[in-house]
C-alpha cells in the first residue's frame, strides 16, 4: 500500500481544502457577498502559498494541482463579472456572418430582430452600460468567442464551458512556455507557479472568463522565442497578444535596446537596427492582417469611439487619477477626467520612452523587469482598472526579482467594495488601501534594491 509522507499528506489536506473554498466560491458565492468573497480570497492565497512551499521542487505535483483548480470552474458562470455575455453575443453575432464591431446590442433589442439565440438573456446579462456601447474587443478574442459559437450557439452556459476551456489551454501553454524561460534564464522553476497556483488568477480569469489568459500565453511565448533568438516568431506572437488585448502595444518601444545593444561590445547599429525594424514591422503587419477582415470606416470610427470613451468617461479603481480628480474639484469645481484622460496618456509615453533609452534593457530579464514597470506605471495613471488587468504585470513579475503585483494581485479585490453600494458606489478608503499596499512595495523594490537601478 502507497505510504505518503508527512509534506505529502499535508499537501493532499492543503489541496482539498483549496478545492473546496474553490467550489463553494464557484458556485455559492455573489460579489455583494463581500465578507465571504474576501475571507475566502485571503485563506486561498495563504493555502497557496503553503502548498508552494512545501512543495518547492516537485512542479509537477502543483502543475497538476493548479489544473485541478481549474477544472473545478469547468460548469460555472461567473460572478463577480458580467463581461462574458459580450464575448458570447460578439461571436454569436460572427456566427450569423456579422460584423461584432459594426451594430449595438441595445439597437437589435429595440428593434426586436436580434439575429442570435438568446439574445435577450445576453443583454440582461451583459447590463445596459455595455450593451450601448461597440465592442473593443480585438480579433483574437473575436477569434475565440466566434469558437465557442460554433460549439454552443443555443446555449449560454456551453459558450461559458468552451470560453473557459480555451482559458484553461491558454494557461497551460503559459505554464509550458513560463517554464522553459525560467530554466533558460536559470531561475528556479517554481517561480511560475506564482502565476499558475495564485487564487487572482485562477478566479479571475478561469473563473470570470477575462481573455488576460490568453494575452499573456502570447506575451510569454513571444519572450521565449525572442530570448532563444527567433525574433521573427516572437514578432508573431507578440502581435498575436496585440491581437487579443491591445495592452501589449506599450511594450514595443522597450525592445529598442535587446536589439540595437550588445552586453559586450555596446551598440550594434548595423546588425541590430535591420533586425528591429523588421520586427516591428511584422508586428504591426500581423496585426493589421488580424484585423483585415473588419476592416471598414464605421469600424475606424466605432473603434476609436470606444477606446476614446475608455480614457475619458469611464472610471474605476484607479489612483494617481482619484487624486488628479480631487484636485479638479477643488480648484475647477467639476470632474476633470476629459482633460486628465488626455494628458495621462502622454505622460506614460514619456514614462515609456525613458526606459526605453534611460535604463539599461540588454538581456531578457532587464526587458521584462522594465516591461513589468512600464505596464504598472500605465495603470497607476489610468482612470480605469479593473481587477483582471493586474493579469499582465502578475505574469512578468516572475521572471524578475519584483514581487508588488503578487501583493497587488492580493489587495485588488478590495476594489469590488463597490458592489456594496446598489449604485455601484466606489469605497474610496479601501481603494485607499489598495494602493498604500502597492506603492509602498513599489517603492520598496524600484528605489531600495540596489541590484537593479530604475535608470542606468
Amino acid at each position: 500500500m502507497l505510504q505518503l509522507s508527512k509534506y505529502q499528506k499535508i499537501t493532499v489536506g492543503l489541496t482539498i481544502i483549496c478545492a473546496v473554498l474553490y467550489g463553494v466560491f464557484a458556485y455559492t458565492i455573489e460579489r455583494t457577498n463581500l465578507l465571504a468573497v474576501i475571507s475566502i480570497w485571503i485563506a486561498l492565497f495563504f493555502l497557496s502559498y503553503k502548498i508552494i512551499q512545501i512543495n518547492n521542487n516537485n512542479w509537477k505535483t502543483l502543475a497538476i494541482i493548479g489544473l485541478l483548480f481549474r477544472v473545478i470552474f469547468i460548469v460555472a458562470v461567473p460572478n463577480l463579472s458580467q463581461d462574458f455575455y459580450r464575448f458570447i453575443w460578439d461571436g454569436r453575432m460572427l456566427f450569423e456572418g456579422f460584423n461584432p464591431y459594426l451594430s449595438l446590442p441595445e439597437v437589435w433589442i429595440a428593434q426586436g430582430n436580434a439575429p442570435i439565440a438568446q439574445a435577450q438573456e445576453l443583454y440582461i446579462g451583459m447590463g445596459q452600460l455595455n450593451g450601448s456601447h461597440y465592442t473593443n474587443y480585438p480579433p483574437i478574442s473575436q477569434l475565440c468567442y466566434f469558437i465557442a459559437a460554433i460549439f454552443a450557439h443555443k446555449s449560454i452556459l456551453g459558450s461559458a464551458i468552451v470560453l473557459r476551456t480555451l482559458i484553461i489551454l491558454a494557461d497551460i501553454g503559459t505554464f509550458f512556455f513560463g517554464k522553459k524561460l525560467l530554466e533558460a534564464l536559470s531561475l528556479p522553476k517554481k517561480q511560475i507557479f506564482w502565476y499558475i497556483l495564485n487564487p487572482f488568477i485562477i478566479i479571475e480569469l478561469t473563473g470570470n472568463l477575462h481573455f488576460e489568459a490568453v494575452m499573456v500565453f502570447f506575451i510569454i511565448w513571444s519572450l521565449y522565442l525572442l530570448h532563444k533568438g527567433y525574433w521573427y516568431w516572437a514578432a508573431i506572437a507578440l502581435a498575436l497578444s496585440v491581437s487579443v488585448k491591445l495592452i501589449p502595444l506599450l511594450f514595443l518601444p522597450l525592445f529598442f535596446q535587446k536589439f540595437i545593444r550588445n552586453e559586450h561590445k555596446g551598440f550594434d547599429i548595423k546588425t541590430g537596427l535591420p533586425r528591429l525594424i523588421g520586427f516591428y514591422s511584422i508586428v504591426i503587419t500581423t496585426v493589421l492582417i488580424t484585423f483585415a477582415p473588419f476592416l471598414s470606416e464605421a469600424f475606424f470610427a466605432n473603434f476609436k469611439r470606444t477606446i476614446t470613451l475608455w480614457f475619458q468617461t469611464f472610471e474605476f479603481n484607479a489612483s494617481i487619477f482619484f487624486i488628479i480628480r480631487w484636485i479638479g474639484y477643488q480648484i475647477v469645481g467639476w470632474n476633470v477626467i476629459e482633460t486628465a484622460g488626455k494628458i495621462l496618456p502622454l505622460v506614460t509615453i514619456t514614462i515609456l520612452l525613458a526606459l526605453t533609452f534611460l535604463r539599461k534593457n540588454i538581456s531578457t530579464v532587464q526587458l521584462i523587469s522594465a516591461m513589468v514597470i512600464g505596464i504598472c506605471c500605465y495603470y497607476f495613471l489610468s482612470t480605469t482598472v479593473h481587477p483582471w488587468y493586474i493579469a499582465v504585470p502578475l505574469s512578468l513579475c516572475v521572471f524578475t526579482m519584483y514581487r508588488f503585483p503578487i501583493a497587488w494581485s492580493l489587495v485588488v479585490i478590495l476594489s469590488y467594495t463597490a458592489y456594496l453600494d446598489p449604485n455601484f458606489k466606489e469605497n474610496l478608503w479601501m481603494v485607499g488601501l489598495e494602493y498604500l499596499v502597492v506603492f509602498s512595495m513599489f517603492t520598496i523594490e524600484i528605489f531600495r534594491r540596489k541590484a537593479q537601478p530604475l535608470f542606468t
